[in-house]
């Protein structure tokens, strides 16, 4: 079921039956920075890039390979090789992503982006190493849809939170419903200046959620979604966002991962609820990544 509206999202997730799957991944996958350059194409509707900044290729890849290390402390991990040509490649879960069964290529907007999708070793990898099906968004003219960027999943309820955009549009939702086998899609409209729905909002591991309520359009959304968790909440202010502290991910139960400067933007109460949720935080340096306008939740990939 796809739904636009807060109370019918409401409605429909209580509705659900209980929960029947593993609310975080496998395994994880990343792809290496390798370009000395931010892409300046993306720059045209990401206003988190700092393209005035001196970005240091040699301090990204050691920041990167530390945040792989550390990954591995919940997860396997598996890095990928970069690419120059393609200097937003180190957020590789806007392009490839998987379910069950099965791996989906994003139909992504701008074309330096679109060309990451044809990265035929990526592709093998699921497909002939880990034996996926493949559902090839990517090739499609008739939608947007940049994968889990634009589609939070809180994977234990089978829910996906789909913000429409620049980046994703009606079509673009339907297909990525249907390609992620989502029993429930919640569609909604990002606000003005927002790019992607991972950068205002984490699933926390279908127990909670991390919320920043002025990345919404419509202010009922957020608070649905507040409802639809208990109101187990991390509300996060204007310039926390800023800061990437919306940009999380849960690859293990137990503890939430973000940037160090994430970290460092939350309050000791917002700390204490999630330990009370039982969530420790993981914390990663990648000050120099952000400058590309993505943080630690964009630059991992799940493996389901």
């Amino acid at each position: 079921m796809i739904v636009t509206a807060a109370d019918a999202f409401l409605a429909a997730f209580e509705r659900l039956p209980p929960p029947a799957a593993r609310a975080t991944a496998q395994a994880a996958f990343l792809l290496a920075p390798a370009s000395a350059e931010l892409a300046v194409e993306s720059a045209r509707d990401n206003r988190y890039m700092q393209m005035a900044a001196q970005f240091d290729p040699a301090r990204a890849l050691a920041q990167h390979a530390a945040l792989a290390a550390a990954l591995r402390a919940d997860c396997p991990v598996v890095t990928f090789p970069g690419d120059p040509a393609t200097p937003d490649a180190m957020f590789p879960n806007n392009v490839f992503a998987t379910a069950p069964g099965r791996y989906i290529v994003g139909r992504m907007r701008h074309p330096v982006r679109q060309r990451e999708a044809e990265r035929m070793d990526i592709r093998a990898f699921f497909r002939d190493t880990l034996g996926r099906a493949e559902i090839d968004l990517a090739r499609r003219r008739d939608c947007v849809a940049e994968l889990t960027g634009s589609l939070v999943i809180d994977h234990l309820h089978g829910v996906g939170y789909c913000g429409l955009g620049e980046r994703c549009d009606e079509a673009g939702m339907r297909a990525m419903h249907d390609a992620f086998g989502l029993r429930l899609t919640f569609g909604f409209e990002l606000a003005a200046g927002e790019y992607h729905t991972n950068v205002v909002m984490t699933s926390l591991a279908g127990r909670a959620a991390i919320l920043a309520a002025d990345g919404f359009r419509d202010p009922a959304v957020p608070r649905a979604i507040a409802r639809a968790y208990g109101e187990r909440v991390v509300w996060l202010s204007p310039q926390q966002k800023q800061a990437y502290a919306g940009n999380a991910i849960t690859l293990s139960p137990g503890r939430v991962w973000m940037s160090a400067g994430a970290a460092a933007a939350l309050t000791d109460a917002q700390r204490h609820a999630l330990a009370a949720w039982g969530f420790a935080i993981g914390a990663v340096p990648l000050d120099e990544i952000e400058k590309a306008g993505g943080s630690l939740r964009c630059c991992v990939g799940e493996i389901f």
